[in-house]
């Protein structure tokens, strides 16, 4: 299997839906690598322990992680089920960024930035991360400002992931500027 496509069928699995090949994940969202291999093969998915490691090992996406023993795989965050990334509240920098498409601006301002299907919104540290993320995206990008030190006085949660991403539930417009 090419790597790109592994890597979206993997996020597939691993963040949205492992029944799709009778894959069960634990609290944390983690597999047993040995059983995803056999569950990758018995569904025409046949992969190799090496070609995992290369997708997990890639310094492009860092979609995926192994545990300290490399017997256990997850997604690093972005999941639509629910599980507990096992990481605590941690008090954000003054600013957080995030990358949006023009398109969805009008509704952003209004609403604010929602998880969606998924469990957080994902946001970058940095200008340059999220511009990163939006070389994937199709259309015109708009990268907006939040406000994150203010969300966290008034009493938002935030959680710093493995992938140097922070997440939130949501964001709402008043702590939201779109960069000039």
């Amino acid at each position: 299997m090419k790597p790109n496509k592994l890597s979206r069928f993997l996020s597939l699995v691993l963040k949205h839906d492992p029944a799709q090949i009778n894959l069960e994940l634990d609290n944390y969202g983690w597999a047993n690598v040995d059983h995803l291999l056999k569950q990758l093969a018995d569904h025409r998915k046949k992969t190799t322990r090496e070609e995992l490691e290369f997708i997990v090992n890639s310094p492009e996406a860092q979609r995926f992680i192994f545990s300290d023993d490399g017997l256990l795989i997850r997604a690093r965050d972005g999941h639509s089920i629910s599980i507990n990334l096992g990481i605590e509240a941690s008090e954000p920098p003054e600013f957080l960024y995030h990358q949006t498409e023009e398109r969805f601006l009008k509704s952003i301002q209004t609403k604010g930035l929602n998880s969606r299907s998924r469990q957080h919104v994902r946001l970058s540290q940095d200008l340059a991360s999220a511009t990163k993320d939006g070389m994937r995206r199709q259309g015109n990008s708009v990268i907006l400002f939040i406000e994150a030190k203010r969300m966290y006085q008034e009493g938002y949660e935030f959680f710093l992931s493995e992938k140097e991403g922070w997440l939130t539930e949501k964001v709402p417009p008043s702590y939201l500027d779109r960069a000039k």
